[in-house]
C-alpha cells in the first residue's frame, strides 16, 4: 500500500509552481512497467553489467517476491514523511520495475487488499483483506500503478534519492531521480502493487474473505 508510490509519468509540473504552493496531484503519477520476458532478460543483463545502478536501487523490501501483482485500495490515505523513487523487486526467476513510495507513519482508512489467483477446476479465486482504520509505521509500498487525488506538503520533485531523509532507514542510489515531502494526502486511493512492507501493520476490525470468483478491491 501506498507510492508514490512508484516507478513512468512525471508530475507535470513547474518546480516554480512547487514552490508557490508546495503541493501537486497524483493524477498524473500512475506508472505502468511491467515488463515482458525479454524485457526482463534485459533487465537482468543490465543488473550484471551494472547499467542501471545510477537510476535504479533494489527495494528497501528485501524479500524474494513471487511476482504476482495485488490490489490495494482505501478511501483517503494520510501519511507523515513520504519518499519514492524507482527500485527493483527480485523475483525468482525474474525483476520487477517498481516505484517504491515509502511513508513514515499512515494512515488508511476503509483499507482493502486482494490478490485474484487462478485454480485448476474451480476457477479464479480471491484472497480478500479489509479494516478500518488501518495504520502503519515505515509503510514501503512497491507499485506500478498508482491512482488518486493527492496533495503533497513541501515536496521537492528531481532530488538526488540518496539524500531523501523523510522515512529512516529508505533511501536510494547516488544520482536517481526521486521526490519527498513532509506529507501526504490522497483520497480515493487504487494502487497495483508487487510488495509491501512495514516495520508495524495496525489492522482494527480485520476481516479475511477467501471467495470464488474475481472479487477484487477494484
Amino acid at each position: 500500500m501506498l507510492t508514490t508510490e512508484p516507478t513512468g509519468s512525471r508530475p507535470a509540473m513547474s518546480q516554480a509552481a512547487v514552490a508557490a504552493s508546495g503541493r501537486t496531484s497524483w493524477k498524473r503519477l500512475a506508472l505502468v512497467m511491467v515488463p515482458t520476458v525479454a524485457a526482463a532478460g534485459a533487465v537482468v543483463a543490465s543488473l550484471a553489467t551494472g547499467a542501471l545502478a545510477a537510476s535504479f536501487g533494489v527495494s528497501a523490501n528485501s524479500f524474494t517476491v513471487a511476482g504476482e501483482s495485488f490490489q490495494i485500495s482505501s478511501s483517503l490515505l494520510e501519511g507523515d514523511g513520504f519518499v519514492q523513487f524507482g527500485v527493483l523487486d527480485r523475483g525468482r526467476d525474474a525483476v520487477y520495475p517498481e516505484a517504491l513510495s515509502a511513508i513514515r507513519r499512515a494512515t488508511l482508512h476503509d483499507l482493502c487488499q486482494s490478490v485474484v489467483q487462478p485454480v485448476p477446476v474451480i476457477g479464479p479465486v480471491t484472497l480478500r483483506l479489509t479494516a478500518d482504520p488501518a495504520s502503519a509505521d515505515r509503510l514501503v509500498a512497491d507499485a506500478h500503478d498508482i491512482k488518486g487525488d493527492a496533495v503533497f506538503e513541501n515536496i521537492h520533485i528531481g532530488q538526488d534519492a540518496s539524500t531523501v531523509d523523510q522515512v529512516p532507514g529508505v533511501r536510494g542510489p547516488a544520482g536517481a531521480f526521486a521526490q519527498q515531502a513532509t506529507s501526504v494526502r490522497v483520497r480515493d486511493l487504487r494502487q497495483t502493487n508487487r510488495s509491501v512492507s512495514a516495520a508495524t501493520f495496525r489492522l482494527p476490525d480485520l476481516h479475511v474473505q477467501v471467495l470464488r470468483g474475481d472479487h477484487s478491491c477494484f
